[in-house]
């Protein structure tokens, strides 16, 4: 069945489709040889659609995982100086990549998936996806300081950001544990405006992207989405009870080998 080179490419793992648009239009794509143009459909069961002169590979079966991150991974595949990344957290054999990456000092949330469509939904502003956080503060903020940040906030560069739910959940000892929920999420956004507001953050934990929960994983732990998770992050609502399998239990890296370790 023919379908658009950019979905075709999302779907071999070359990113989101607006990125793939970008290689199509810069001549990097070709279909049985010759350039393509950005609209183009192809059918890779009789067309030969190549990518920088790389075929591209039949489709993959596509994953979903959710991982708790822990402090000080690098949310990414590979990382130039060597530290550990998200991708070193789990033994899969299929291409994987973070969608909603969290700063080297959070901790949290992140799904990993070769579904460059979802990916697309869920990181592009325009779908608004929420992002839930629970934020662990050095004082305890006072009604003012709790409706600014709720209006919004100039940061240092000038960006004033959207309106975004917060309220104090907890406290802890002198601190605070606040709830967070916003749909936007530039670099050190939530430092940045604890800092702003004098509230030193100390910790920050995603739980939540979309209508996916971090659930009772914890840190390094990860776990196969079941089908009606990935139907509610697509938009589709399933008439289908959820499965669980073994595969869906949360598990670490270093944990010991087990017969219910295997995907």
């Amino acid at each position: 069945m023919q379908e658009r080179l950019q979905k075709l490419l999302a779907q071999a793992g070359y990113g989101s489709r607006r990125g793939c648009e970008e290689f199509i239009t810069a001549g990097r794509v070709r279909v049985n040889g010759k350039v393509a143009i950005l609209g183009q459909k192809a059918d890779l069961a009789v067309d030969k659609v190549t990518m920088d002169g790389k075929p591209l590979p039949a489709p993959e079966k596509l994953t979903y995982i959710a991982l708790y991150k822990p402090r000080n991974i690098i949310s990414s595949v590979d990382d130039e100086v060597g530290r550990k990344t998200v991708r070193d957290l789990i033994p899969e054999v299929e291409r994987l990549y973070p969608v909603g990456r969290l700063d080297w000092d959070s901790e949290g949330l992140i799904l990993m998936t070769n579904d460059g469509d979802l990916t697309n939904k869920l990181t592009h502003p325009r779908y608004g996806h929420q992002k839930e956080y629970k934020v662990l503060v050095a004082r305890r903020p006072d009604p003012a300081q709790i409706q600014t940040w709720r209006r919004g906030v100039v940061l240092e560069d000038g960006y004033k950001t959207a309106h975004a739910d917060v309220y104090v959940e907890a406290g802890a000892g002198k601190g605070a544990w606040l709830r967070v929920t916003m749909g936007e999420g530039r670099k050190q956004q939530i430092r940045e405006i604890g800092s702003l507001l004098g509230l030193p953050v100390v910790r920050i934990v995603r739980i939540r992207i979309g209508t996916l929960q971090l659930g009772n994983l914890k840190p390094a732990e990860w776990r196969h989405l079941t089908d009606g998770e990935v139907q509610e992050l697509k938009g589709q609502k399933s008439n289908q009870p959820e499965f669980s399998l073994n595969r869906n239990q949360p598990r670490r890296l270093r944990r010991s080998p087990s017969k219910n370790r295997k995907p």
